[in-house]
């Protein structure tokens, strides 16, 4: 029996197309993400990627050669020349594996489309002056408007919601002459070449063959060392193949038209998805936005007397519609998305999915979650693997990595533990909204699995009696210590779910695992507060600017033994009332609201997910600026947390909105969302 807050919102229904379209992108020269959750177009002010932008997807990953007197089987992985249990930070491999681990595999950019001019030269910011931009949020149709040699030029961008394909309209007397033409150009894998995410000025190193082009259709075959994929450019107009061996192809209108349509699709079957005309894209894609919105989760913020409410429902709307395009496809986005490389190579973390995917969840969009977490089933025999090499029952995950699910080589990577629990969280998720005994098969082995690995991994102390998570490299990141509080707060209430599995399967408790649940060490507090750790005292004098693990446990996590609600909810006022906020990352703050939503601090959540500090940033797309910009697990955090916030989490105050204030200044209308576990 699930033990769902019992309390159910009622009343009149939300006007979602209200509340969507009253937050439309508008603006000049900032890239907007267009995309279907597996592949983004990032359109500039131009309506195409002229100036700035990269075509991405989770599909497409590349891998550099293998240095010299390197063999794929030096390449594991454990990412280390350890084995057996770890004692400490892992040892790096020698410099050429090491360094060639930590580059491989990377996503490609797909490709850039843009304008040039009658030369082909590519037109320049002093080029043109932008006029207007528009993107609709109920349908994911953006128009552009700009001048450029003192002529007016509309532009039509969406992307299919199903094939990777971009769609494009454009309309200017500069067509009809040739003054105005498009580009699609092809870059060599490079990472010195930020923002490009490759060295459009480097023709060797890949090629570009063209396997037709005939009657406005040219298809391409893209080959960068082991990787392949398809390119179908489709056109009322004309295309030149005349710079092939440059990685160039312009398309040009019909002479005497002031109209240019056409369509680009990646992927292994682009050639056999690149049939739709624009209209018929721009049709799909309108349909699928808007079942998008009219589905799932909605929060109306409208009424409320806060001044801050069209901020906060910008964020929510505008962070929906960000994680739709970016975070939805076959593997767990990278902190950044789908827009370019991070400082990790675009490679996902293991650690972070839970901030990128979780809160589908809770807006009952679990579909967009569901090819992303299927990955743990895909790699649990790499984490086996990984378990086997350091001496661990069970499975153990990855950290920083890519489709193959290994590990890059960081030496703090493998006792990073709150990666571990994770799947048993999604797990748990997934039944909630889907109590069945299909659900229960598709994740018992991963669940069982990982608790296995948890419970394998703590020691028993001699002296204390209490088995301690000794090394453990804290969710803050800090130096490698032992018994940090978020990841023994998250070892019990993981156990326990995976406890609960086994009974819906007719199975006995594990006893392992309610032997090191009860004895693990006490979570550690001083002078009534919760600290990291007993060996990080300091924590509100010295470490007050680092990720907020103290709190974590009382807003991520559900209630679970030893974690006292009076400590939690000191704690919680103590971090609010002084915290280096300009220190920490977007997805604290988030943290911070979730925690205070359940210890009955409703004004502290709200206060968290509006702090000022320029890590609390959101910028004109919605997108959270809280590291590496753009930075999606503050996006995720987000919804997260005010999904809590609305409908409320298991044993929640029986109200409306019991995270938000109840003293008039918030009134928050929502629907189809998810209590919090």
């Amino acid at each position: 029996m699930l033990g769902l807050a019992s309390w159910v919102k009622a009343g009149p229904a939300i006007d979602r197309h209200a509340l969507v379209s009253r937050h439309d992108l508008h603006g000049s020269d900032f890239e907007i993400p267009l995309g279907n959750g597996n592949f983004a177009f990032n359109a500039d002010g131009t309506g195409l990627e002229t100036f700035s932008g990269n075509t991405m997807s989770h599909w497409c990953w590349h891998s550099f050669p293998l240095p010299p007197g390197v063999s794929q089987t030096d390449i594991k992985p454990w990412a280390t020349s350890d084995h057996g249990r770890l004692k400490g930070a892992t040892t790096k491999m020698p410099a050429p594996i090491y360094g060639w681990s930590r580059v491989n595999p990377h996503p490609l950019n797909l490709g850039r489309i843009g304008f040039v001019g009658s030369e082909g030269a590519r037109l320049q910011p002093s080029d043109v002056r932008f006029d207007s931009r528009h993107l609709e949020m109920w349908t994911g149709l953006l128009e552009s408007k700009f001048t450029c040699l003192g002529q007016h030029v509309t532009v039509k961008t969406c992307v299919d919601p199903k094939n990777d394909t971009v769609a494009v309209q454009v309309t200017s007397p500069l067509l009809k002459n040739g003054r105005l033409k498009v580009l699609l150009d092809f870059p060599a894998p490079s990472f010195a070449k930020s923002p490009w995410v490759g060295d459009f000025s480097q023709t060797s190193g890949h090629r570009t063959d063209v396997v037709q082009n005939k009657d406005g259709r040219l298809e391409l075959r893209r080959t960068i060392d082991e990787t392949k994929y398809d390119v179908v450019l489709s056109t009322t107009g004309n295309i030149s193949t005349t710079d092939s061996a440059m990685h160039r192809f312009v398309v040009m209108a019909k002479s005497g038209s002031d109209t240019l349509d056409f369509t680009c699709g990646f992927g292994a079957t682009a050639a056999a998805d690149a049939i739709q005309t624009v209209a018929g894209i721009e049709a799909a894609c309108a349909d699928s936005w808007m079942a998008f919105w009219k589905s799932g989760g909605a929060i109306d913020l409208s009424g409320s007397k806060d001044p801050r409410w069209m901020e906060l429902e910008r964020r929510i709307v505008l962070s929906q519609y960000q994680l739709a395009v970016q975070s939805a496809g076959d593997y767990p986005p990278a902190e950044v998305g789908l827009t370019g490389l991070d400082p990790w190579r675009g490679k996902w973390h293991f650690e972070m999915i839970w901030w990128h995917l979780a809160h589908y969840a809770l807006w009952d969009r679990w579909p967009k979650a569901e090819k992303a977490l299927s990955n743990y089933q895909r790699l649990a025999s790499v984490a086996r693997e990984i378990a086997k090499n350091f001496d661990y029952r069970g499975l153990m995950w990855p950290k920083q990595t890519g489709p193959n699910g290994y590990n890059d080589g960081y030496p703090s990577e493998m006792p990073l533990l709150w990666k571990e629990p994770h799947p048993i969280f999604f797990a748990e998720l997934d039944y909630r909204l889907h109590p069945n005994a299909a659900t229960l098969a598709k994740w018992k082995d991963v669940v069982f699995g990982t608790a296995d690995f948890m419970a394998d991994y703590p020691t028993k102390n001699a002296t204390t009696g209490h088995y301690d998570l000794d090394p453990v490299w804290a969710a803050w990141e800090g130096p490698i210590d032992k018994n940090t509080i978020f990841e023994l707060g998250y070892w019990h209430a993981t156990l326990e779910m995976a406890q609960q599995w086994r009974l819906r399967l007719g199975l006995k408790r594990d006893a392992h695992w309610d032997d090191v649940a009860k004895d693990l060490a006490p979570l550690p507090t001083k002078d009534g507060l919760y600290i990291y750790s007993s060996a990080w005292p300091n924590t509100f004098a010295l470490r007050d600017f680092d990720h907020l693990d103290h709190i974590g446990i009382a807003g991520m996590l559900p209630p679970f033994p030893g974690l006292d609600p009076d400590t939690a909810r000191r704690t919680v006022k103590e971090v609010a009332r002084d915290w280096q906020w300009e220190r920490v990352w977007g997805w604290d703050f988030p943290w911070l609201a979730m925690a205070a939503a359940r210890v009955s601090e409703p004004k502290i959540a709200v206060e968290a997910l509006l702090n000022p500090a320029a890590k609390n940033h959101y910028d004109e797309r919605g997108l959270c600026t809280g590291g590496p910009p753009p930075y999606l697990p503050g996006n995720g955090g987000l919804l997260y947390a005010v999904a809590m916030m609305a409908a409320g989490w298991d044993g929640a105050p029986h109200r409306n909105a019991p995270g938000f204030p109840d003293n008039g200044s918030w009134k928050v209308r929502w629907e189809g969302l998810k209590p919090a576990p």
